[in-house]
């Protein structure tokens, strides 16, 4: 492990071990958000304090080690959808929605009130649940059980709900602007982007910090082992055939359109002779039904009329690699070992955790211009494909060039690396987060 280099006042705060409460309504697999805390909570460590988990999804050896699983938090918990569902696309509301909001709320809150007495947490550290709302009783209990309490909490907002276009018409305008996020004097909010923390200030008057999406580049990427060799095989791929990976849940703001489009060019004869004949194939590893199958249904009709082979393998992956029913179940990690090419089309991203872990395993990439991108990270001076929401010749030659020239793909990728890990590692985030937890100290 690193040396982590502090000044005199944040060594003083390391020392100084606290007990840190991570809530949210999902801390597993995949997205972003559970990444996210699995990050934050091991540089909570390195700096010396215990971290506990509440959730309503939780890794199994959260639970095991320091977690309380409660099914209800979760956002697809049968209750909070019903709310969720009833209080979006119309202004009318349902009858009994509030008294709903209000009952599960107030199970909630006593939930929280035993999580923080029976684990002796000392600072919450909310992960979007008071950001975006996918599970509106959470957040009103959190709210309340903050509000009463004042016990120092990290708000670390990933989505904030004018974010998504499906928020704005909705039934309950009032809740939304107390607890999401919340203004209230024992919160401290961060922001994984400097558009949010304007948006923040300019609606609510709210400051917060930017605290970026971050990654481990100081430990050695993982390579070809015993289990995930034949990952290749199992998923169907020849040594013909080019692994283009779309490391990203399978919803509409991801752009998979856009890849699909960019293998479809790749597949070209002309352009295929110049890849030494290889043929593209493009990889989805992230499920469906955050938002619904309906995206994915579309992707699949694209894909078929574009003739271009889509290998959705959501079911072969997961944040762990291991068995499951006598089946092999590879990391996402493992995916990356294997790809020859990663896109990242997304239209709207917080910030961009494929992107950096493309950049961590040194490959190229394509990338969309997204807003967060254009406003935070292009700006840092990484070599990657650009493309503004279509796949021009540009875009494609410059695929072409790195697939098939060895030298450009290695200096595109260490340029890539050493950049990213100046600015998004543990390393150079830790003193921002000693800063942070030191002012809320209780």
């Amino acid at each position: 492990m690193p040396e982590i280099k502090l000044d005199t006042q944040q060594r003083t705060a390391a020392n100084k071990r606290m007990k840190i409460g991570f809530i949210s309504t999902r801390i597993a697999g995949a997205d972003g958000v559970s990444l996210e805390i699995a990050k934050l909570a091991t540089i909570c460590g390195r700096l010396g304090h215990q971290v506990c988990y509440c959730a309503g999804e939780l890794e199994p050896w959260l639970v095991a080690e320091q977690g309380r699983l409660v099914p209800e938090m979760h956002f697809a918990h049968p209750e909070a959808r019903w709310i969720h569902d009833h209080s979006f696309g119309t202004t009318e509301a349902a009858t009994g929605l509030r008294e709903r909001i209000a009952t599960m709320a107030a199970g909630l809150k006593a939930v929280i009130t035993r999580f923080v007495a029976d684990f002796g947490v000392e600072v919450l550290f909310v992960q979007n649940a008071l950001a975006i709302p996918m599970h509106i009783p959470l957040a009103v209990a959190l709210h309340d059980y903050i509000a009463e309490t004042g016990i120092p909490t990290l708000a670390h907002n990933h989505d904030l709900p004018w974010e998504r276009e499906r928020f704005a018409v909705n039934c309950i305008p009032d809740v939304l602007e107390r607890c999401f996020p919340p203004n209230l004097p024992s919160v401290r909010h961060l922001v994984i982007n400097s558009l949010a923390q304007a948006a923040l200030w300019e609606r609510k008057r709210i400051a917060a910090t930017v605290f970026p999406n971050i990654f481990d580049f100081a430990a050695a990427a993982p390579g070809i082992s015993d289990f995930n060799a034949d990952l290749r095989q199992a998923l169907g791929l020849r040594e013909d055939q080019l692994f283009i990976l779309q490391p990203t849940r399978v919803i509409g703001r991801k752009g998979i359109e856009l890849t699909i489009e960019l293998v479809r060019r790749l597949r070209a004869a002309p352009n295929r002779a110049r890849l030494a004949g290889k043929e593209a194939v493009l990889v989805i590893t992230h499920p469906a039904g955050d938002e619904g199958l309906e995206y994915l249904e579309r992707v699949l009709a694209w894909a078929r009329a574009a003739d271009v082979p889509l290998l959705y393998v959501a079911d072969r992956f997961a944040a762990k690699a291991g068995w499951q029913d006598g089946r092999k179940i590879y990391s996402l990690w493992d995916a990356y070992i294997h790809a020859d090419f990663v896109t990242y089309p997304s239209f709207i991203e917080g910030f961009g955790n494929a992107l950096l872990e493309t950049i961590y395993f040194r490959l190229p990439a394509l990338v969309n211009r997204y807003p967060v991108y254009a406003a935070d990270i292009a700006a840092v001076g990484f070599d990657l494909i650009e493309i503004a929401g279509t796949i021009t010749d540009q875009a494609v030659e410059a695929t072409i060039a790195v697939l098939a020239d060895p030298v450009r793909r290695r200096r595109m990728v260490e340029r890539n690396y050493e950049l990213a890990r100046s600015r998004y590692s543990y390393e150079a985030v830790t003193p921002l987060l000693a800063s942070l937890l030191e002012a809320v100290r209780p």
